[in-house]
C-alpha cells in the first residue's frame, strides 16, 4: 500500500498520482507486525477480498475485482504480482454520452509506472510526476492504453443510469432545513472513550 506523499503531483479526484493516493492503515495486534510500509499498490477495490480473506468468508464468482492483501499483511509474501488500476474522473454534464470522455480526465497504473494522457512517469523514482518518460518505453504505453481501452469497453455498458433524470431538488439540502426549522441542529459532544 502506498501512502501520501505531499510531493505528489495532482489535487483529490484528479487522475494524477496525488488525486487518488490516499493513506491506508491497518492494526491488529498479535497478526500483523507493526511499524511497517507496504509498497505493493493497492486501491479499496482490494478491500472487500481481504476482510473476506481473513474471516474466511466467500465472494461470489465474477462480482469483485479486487484481490487480498492478506499475504503481504500476514508477512507471507513481499509483493504481489503487477496489474494495472484505471482512474477515469467521470465528471461530463448530465446528459453528455460517456464515450465522448472516455479518453478525458484517465490514467492507468502499475506498480511502477503511471500513464496520464499521452504522459508517462515513473512514479518509484518521480513521484511528484515531473519527468514526462514516455518516448522510453512505447510498447509499455500501448499496452496501458490498450488495457484502458478494454476497461472502458467493459465499464460502458454498466453506466446504466445516464439517461435517469436528475433531481430537481437536492434531497440533503431539503432536510437540513427542515432540521434547522425544527430547532436547529444539534452541538456534536465527542463521546467519552
Amino acid at each position: 500500500m502506498h501512502f501520501y506523499n505531499a510531493g505528489q503531483k495532482g489535487l483529490k479526484g484528479s487522475a494524477d498520482e496525488g488525486g487518488v493516493r490516499v493513506p491506508f492503515f491497518i492494526r491488529w495486534d498479535g497478526k500483523f507486525e507493526a511499524d511497517r510500509d507496504l509498497d505493493t499498490l493497492s486501491a479499496p477495490l482490494d478491500i472487500l477480498p481481504t476482510l473476506a480473506d481473513i474471516t474466511g468468508a466467500d465472494i461470489p464468482a465474477n462480482q469483485v475485482e479486487g484481490r487480498s492483501f492478506l499475504p503481504l499483511l500476514s508477512g507471507e509474501k513481499d509483493t504481489l504480482p503487477d496489474r494495472f488500476l484505471f482512474t477515469q474522473q467521470a465528471r461530463w454534464e448530465t446528459g453528455s454520452e460517456p464515450n465522448l470522455h472516455q479518453w478525458t480526465g484517465w490514467s492507468v497504473r502499475n506498480q511502477r509506472y503511471r500513464l496520464v494522457g499521452d504522459a508517462l512517469f515513473d512514479i518509484t523514482t518521480d513521484p511528484g510526476q515531473t519527468t514526462n518518460v514516455a518516448d522510453q518505453h512505447p510498447a509499455l504505453i500501448k499496452g496501458m492504453r490498450s488495457a484502458y481501452d478494454a476497461f472502458w469497453k467493459e465499464a460502458r455498458p454498466l453506466m446504466v443510469n445516464e439517461d435517469v433524470p436528475m433531481s430537481k431538488t437536492q434531497p440533503f439540502h431539503l432536510w437540513y432545513d427542515e432540521q434547522l426549522k425544527a430547532g436547529g441542529i444539534p452541538g456534536w459532544t465527542p463521546p467519552s472513550l
